[in-house]
This record gives C-alpha cells, structure tokens and sequence, in this order.
C-alpha cells in the first residue's frame, strides 16, 4: 500500500515538516509507552497512537508505522534492536524524512537498528523510571543525536518541553558510562540486600535492622527497595544488554575482594593498605572540589529523612495550582501561632502535589486543631493526615 511522506514537499522539493508531527508510540501499554503517552497529549498537544501486544485497542503495526511522522520504540531493551528491525521491513524505505526516536536504557544496539531506516534518528534515555509528575523537571535525559538535520528544531522543541537537564553522548559513551551509573550501582545494592538477606538468621530481616539506622543506610535501603519493587526485567536487561556490564562488574568485585583481604588480615600493614587503596588514592581521584558537592548533597539528604522521621506533621493537597495558594495556607498557621519545622513537597502516584509540614515535638495540638479546621471551612486545601 502507497504511503505518505512526512510532511509535504514545497516547489523546490524541500520537504516540509508538519507543524503538528503525529506520534506513534512502540511499546504504548507499558509504563513509559503510557508516561509519554500522556506528555505528547497534555504537555506538547500532540495526537498520539500506538501499539502493544498487551492493548487490543491499539493501531497495528503496519498502521502505526505508515502514520506516524514520530516513532518512539518503548520497548524491552532485549527485544528493541528486533523490534526496530520489523519496523524498518514494514516501512520499507516510506519511513524517509520521518523521527524515529528510542528511549531504551542501552544506546549502542538501538541506535545502530534504527540507522538501518531511512529515517532521521535520535537515541534518549531519561534517568528515571516513569515519573508520577508530567515531565522529567529536576531529571537527567542523555541525548544521542545519530541522524538528524530536519527534525532537529522539534527534536530540541521536545527537550525544552520535557524540562530534563539534556546531556548529550555518543551512543558508546553512554553505554561505558551507564556500566557505572547503572550497572555498577544496582549490583552493589543487589548484593548488599543479598548480604542482609544471609544474615537475617542472626540478627533479623531489614525491618528488624532499620531501628539501628544510620542516614547512609537508611539512604541504602531505600535503593535497595526502588529497584526490587520495579519491573525485574529492566533490572536485569540492563546488567545483561550491556556489553561493557561484566568488566565493571568483575572490577567491583576484585575491589570487594581486597578489601575483604585486607581485613581479614588485620595487620598494621594491611590497615595501612586500606588507607592508602580506600581512602587516601580514592579521594585525590575524585578531588576536593566534586567530595565537598557531595558530602553538601549528602547532608542536604540527611537533613530531608530528619524532617521526613519528625513525629507531629499533616500532609495538606492544595486543590487550586495557581500562585499564593502555598502562602494563605502558611498564613493560617501563623494566625493560630503554630510553628513550621519543616515542609516538603511531593506527588502520589496519581500526580497530586502533597505538601509534608512537620511540626516541633511541643507543638500546641488544640492549635494545631484550630488551623485544620480552617483550612477545611476556607477550602484553602484538603488535610490528609
């Protein structure tokens, strides 16, 4: 069947970008395929179809393919490269002067199956999963700029839209660096749950552990409890789908494994070892300037789990998003004379934004009391607790 380019050709036969592309989403039903879904329509105004085997509702994909003038694959990292490779046999060279875009946790595979279309390519990777807010504001997305001169004005449209902080990579460095990023990372926390796990006999499970907490193994368990509670499938694509995982991986556990030498040892040499190794060759690698950041990061973090502990706080949802709402509702605090010690932000998994006021232990509770009721007969917000 004879299929439309992307836009229109003007009478010098230079091809026209629509002004308003159509976007075909790969992978619709999954948890980003439903984000972006939601982004494209809400935040850019788009008209968005798409296809996945898990929603009967959705276009075909010889539709999809003919209709989009984007196409975003949103699709498992171990199956990406194949699914581009069934779409560029469907489009059959029609997918010219259109985007193709991949938004995949692994660069190098993707990006080299989508060069083997006709269409202009760019590689993302949003370092998050999908968020509960509507774009990637305060969040990394690496960009891997493969193919691209038409859509480049729309492409750079579509970052300024999602409000991330674009980082710009090769797909190669992008996969060396996320062996460490992510790869790296997930490991030591999988492991170290693997630890706890052998040790629960002795001294219990993580729940039994968490009263005797430090802030860095507060922060720990944190991770530890992101990634087991996440679809398993990414966790383990992007140790396996990696090329460059498994040197990164035998190089932590050969720094494991020395370090374990060394205690065992116990000697003043091997103490000295470990001072050198650890923490003197370590801290002149990273330098003055990027350990300060992170030690400021960190304590900012420490003081964040503090006031998220505090014993007297209420969480407040303010219905009208609109300037001054924030600031009536501190005013009614004020008035009954009740003290703020700390308020923080955040979203429930239907996006509504929350706001955390934690109060000092003394705090006045038939004050306290009066405020809630007023905020309730004002309807300046809804008190959830």
């Amino acid at each position: 069947m004879p299929t439309e380019p992307a836009g229109s050709q003007d009478g010098a036969g230079a091809l026209n970008l629509p002004q308003r592309p159509l976007v075909g989403i790969v992978g619709s039903a999954g948890a980003y395929g439903r984000w972006l879904q939601s982004f494209f329509r809400t935040r850019m105004g788009l008209t968005v179809i798409g296809h996945d085997p898990a929603d009967a509702q959705s276009v075909d994909e010889a539709e999809l393919v003919r209709r989009a003038d984007v196409l975003v694959f949103s699709a498992p990292i171990r199956h990406t490269a194949a699914v581009i490779d069934r779409y560029t046999g469907l489009a059959n060279g029609h997918e010219a002067g259109k985007l193709w875009l991949d938004v995949t946790s692994i660069k190098t595979t993707p990006v080299a199956a989508m060069l083997r279309s006709q269409a202009e390519v760019v590689g993302l990777h949003p370092m998050t999963a999908p968020p509960k807010a509507p774009t990637l504001k305060g969040r990394v997305m690496v960009v891997s700029e493969a193919r691209l001169q038409l859509w480049r004005p729309w492409v750079a449209e579509l970052l300024a839209a999602l409000e991330a902080e674009s980082v710009h990579a090769t797909p190669e460095q992008h996969d060396r660096v996320m062996a460490l990023v992510q790869a790296m990372v997930h490991a030591t926390h999988l492991a170290q749950a693997g630890v706890l796990r052998g040790q629960a006999l002795q001294v219990g499970d993580l729940a039994a552990v968490m009263p005797f907490r430090s802030a860095s193994f507060e922060m720990d368990a944190a991770i530890i409890a992101r990634i087991l509670s996440l679809n398993p499938a990414i966790y383990e694509d992007i140790q396996f789908g990696n090329p460059h995982a498994g040197a990164v991986l035998q190089a932590l556990g050969g720094q494991i494994s020395r370090m374990a030498a060394l205690v065992r040892d116990g000697s003043d040499a091997a103490r000295a070892a470990f001072r050198d190794e650890f923490l003197r060759d370590n801290r002149v690698a990273i330098g003055e300037v990027a350990l300060a950041e992170g030690n400021y990061s960190y304590e900012r973090i420490g003081y964040l789990l503090a006031d998220l502990a505090a014993g007297e706080a209420l969480s407040v949802h303010l219905p009208e998003d609109r300037p001054g709402s924030l600031r009536a509702l501190l005013h009614v605090f004020e008035r009954h004379a009740v003290s703020l010690s700390s308020i923080h932000s955040s979203r429930t998994p239907e996006g509504e934004v929350h706001f955390r006021i934690g109060f000092d232990a003394g705090v006045d509770l038939e004050a306290l009391r009066r405020a809630v009721e007023e905020i309730a007969a004002r309807q300046l917000g809804r008190v959830l607790a």
